[in-house]
């Protein structure tokens, strides 16, 4: 069956927007540093990484200071592990790896729209493509709220005032408008397909029943 113009744009912005997606996902400038202080102790962090430069807890309860770049789940960081797991940022975290979960399965239904051209496999496929990639782009959006409004307030990483939202999460912000534009072209086009579906059920029921009405017709002519 022949691919509509919207559908594959659709595709087109499920691949482009689950590429950003992964890329924020992955990447470590969420919230970064100005770069205005000669020794910073907090430079950059992402959804799983976290780089610093002689970072301490800040009360002075242990004498342990972080360089380079740590996974925030290293054991070593259970000193400032509360400090670094605000609630907000375990939320973020959460919604925004729902969102990943959701946009790879969107990506596997765009391939097989793609690939296959079965009448009822491309219904299937475009309505799960939408309906997940809509998914996604609500829970990103979710994410995205929450840590903007609180990933570089003054009551979490060090030196709050020089502290500012990365490239990472603009590119997350892309991504999100992508993935909501591609599952609204793919609701339409499914809601398209289903009406042609359903005009053509009628249209054959039509012509059946006039070629009943013919042959019964002939018989009585006879």
């Amino acid at each position: 069956m022949a691919k509509s113009r919207n559908c594959l744009t659709a595709a087109g912005l499920s691949v482009f927007g689950a590429l950003l997606i992964l890329l924020a996902f992955t990447t470590k400038s969420w919230l970064v540093t100005d770069g205005k202080l000669k020794h910073p102790e907090f430079e950059r962090l992402g959804l799983w990484v976290v780089c610093s430069k002689e970072f301490e807890d800040p009360r002075h309860w242990h004498d342990a200071k972080f360089h380079n770049c740590w996974w925030v789940f290293e054991e070593e960081y259970y000193i400032i592990s509360d400090i670094i797991f605000e609630d907000f940022y375990i939320a973020t975290q959460f919604f925004f790896t729902a969102c990943v979960l959701f946009t790879v399965s969107g990506l596997f239904y765009t391939t097989l729209y793609i690939y296959l051209n079965r009448a009822y496999e491309y219904y299937v496929q475009i309505l799960s493509a939408g309906i997940l990639n809509i998914a996604a782009a609500v829970c990103s959006n979710i994410a995205l709220i929450i840590f903007g409004i609180y990933g570089d307030s003054r009551e979490w990483m060090p030196h709050w005032g020089h502290n500012d939202i990365g490239w990472s999460f603009g590119v997350a912000v892309i991504g999100t408008i992508a993935l909501y534009v591609s599952g609204v072209l793919y609701v339409i086009e499914q809601r398209v397909y289903k009406v042609k579906r359903e005009n053509m059920a009628t249209q054959r029921a039509n012509y059946n029943y006039e070629a009943i009405d013919l042959i019964q017709s002939s018989h009585t002519a006879v």
